[in-house]
């Protein structure tokens, strides 16, 4: 009996459904990557170290590892594993890995499986009067078959909104990774500017008991002694300021850890110079900036999304068909629920279009359409913008190593004419102004040349970053893990 009544309805649904696997096609417009315009060489002249080598994921992967410092390296890794951003972009990860895996399931039939045990009377006054039980076992199905690609097209945008996330993930590593070195290089620079400051505040204070020495010895006046006090609290006063910074600097770099203010400022305690910069660096073609850069390839698999949606929207302008039934037994009694003659069954295809809705689907694709322009505008404007930060990177590194050279010569001079003066003023033969002068001017160029070393440092950590380099560093079971939900997720 079951067989009987199962048998058309399955010649008909298999009918159905060899028609739709070799006549449907999707609707919407098909992705096609957009090109980006780009010269093949850099506007900025490359100097300063810099060079048009062609760059590669690999020796990006650990950039940091170029500056030959094992607490940077140990900081970085604590970053990558510990860090709460990262941690909120993961998370994001599995999200649009979990939603692309619900649009897949749109691609299959639903089963629900049901049971009812129903007692029911009639009255009697309606003639009948009796009163009776039955029960129910069965299993329904339906399936919307996706005859214009409206469900493809969810799971095609489902498929770039989690690589968008994996991008997203990576441009996250990579502002952390460079975050993380420019704060361990602020410590270290505020380290040497407390440095400069304690040395002149040492020599600034035996150039005052000088001046007092030589006012009580009526060698000079007063005003001596008085300029070189002020001189002395002056440089004095900065320390604080200098002390304050190492301090938030610490705190900061904590956080970007993952871990409570405080963590690390006993293994940062030991005044270290800052590490030295490469010989070289290769910088590569503006091409393989876009091509590395994880916010640009974020961008590009957004508008891939994007461009998927109106397809999404432009199957709703079609009819929807699908296939239902149902089998199960049923019987009065619970004895006899199982025997062949219980069986039922029902089913057959079914076809819905919305003949009217006052243009809501129209305007909706509009809608779509209007915002996948809005996509490749934003894709358009983020790579603008990585070429816009690689260049200036280039130049403020190669700029800033001038920099740090003349100051250089800047502050030896300042040295010695300091020397000087101070030679000349204990001989009696200058006046004190000109010693006062010269200690300023020492103090100063100083204080400029250890921010300008730190600078040109911290520049080169913004060139990598720029670069799009250090997102290769994700941990081997997240890679294998990546690569395991792309395998599962690859559908039939």
């Amino acid at each position: 009996m079951l067989s009987t009544l199962v048998r058309p309805i399955l010649r008909f649904s298999m009918t159905i459904i060899i028609l739709f696997l070799t006549g449907c096609a999707m609707v919407g417009p098909n992705y096609v990557p957009p090109a980006a315009s780009v010269s093949g060489n850099w506007h900025t002249q490359l100097k300063g170290g810099l060079k048009a080598e062609t760059t590669n994921a690999q020796s990006l992967v650990a950039w940091w590892t170029k500056f030959n410092d094992p607490e940077l390296s140990g900081l970085i890794e604590r970053a990558a594993a510990g860090n709460l951003d990262l941690k909120k972009a993961r998370a994001r990860v599995r999200q649009a890995r979990a939603s692309r895996g619900v649009a897949w399931a749109g691609l299959f039939p639903v089963l629900d499986a049901t049971g009812s045990a129903t007692r029911s009377s009639t009255s009697n006054n309606a003639g009948v009067g009796t009163t009776g039980n039955l029960y129910a076992l069965g299993i329904d199905a339906s399936w919307e078959l996706d005859v214009f690609g409206g469900v493809r097209r969810s799971v095609e945008a489902a498929d770039a909104d989690l690589r968008a996330a994996q991008e997203d993930l990576h441009d996250v590593l990579v502002s952390l990774l460079a975050e993380t070195a420019m704060n361990y290089l602020e410590v270290r620079t505020y380290q040497d500017r407390l440095a400069v400051a304690e040395t002149n505040l040492s020599s600034q204070d035996e150039t005052y008991r000088l001046t007092q020495w030589r006012y009580q010895a009526g060698l000079s006046d007063e005003l001596a002694v008085q300029q070189a006090r002020y001189n002395l609290e002056n440089t004095r006063s900065q320390i604080p300021t200098l002390r304050t910074g190492i301090e938030g600097a610490k705190n900061r770099l904590a956080v970007l850890l993952g871990e409570t203010p405080g963590k690390v400022h006993a293994e940062l305690e030991e005044r270290k110079p800052l590490p030295v910069t490469p010989p070289e660096v290769a910088v590569g073609a503006p091409a393989d900036v876009l091509r590395q850069r994880p916010d640009v390839r974020r961008a590009e698999r957004q508008l891939a999304a994007q461009t998927a949606r109106i397809g999404v929207a432009t199957a709703d302008l079609y009819p929807k068909f699908t296939l239902s039934g149902a089998i199960g037994l049923q019987s009065l009694s619970t004895g006899n629920l199982l025997s062949s003659g219980s069986g039922v069954a029902s089913g057959g295809p079914g076809v819905t279009w919305r003949i009217f809705d006052a243009g809501a689907i129209r305007k909706n694709i509009e809608v779509q359409s209007a915002l996948q322009e809005q996509y490749l505008i934003a894709y358009e404007t983020t790579v603008l913008g990585a070429l816009e930060e690689a260049e200036n990177a280039f130049t403020s590194y190669a700029e800033e190593q001038q920099r740090v050279q003349s100051l250089n010569e800047a502050t030896q001079a300042a040295q010695k004419a300091a020397e000087l003066a101070q030679y000349k003023y204990q001989a009696g033969l200058t006046d004190f102004s000109n010693v006062l002068d010269a200690q300023r001017s020492l103090l100063t160029y100083q204080e400029t040349l250890s921010q300008s070393k730190g600078k040109v440092t911290a520049n080169l950590v913004k060139l990598y970053k720029a670069l799009g380099g250090g997102w290769e560093s994700l941990a081997p079971n997240e890679k294998k893990q990546h690569a395991n939900g792309e395998k599962n997720e690859s559908g039939p």
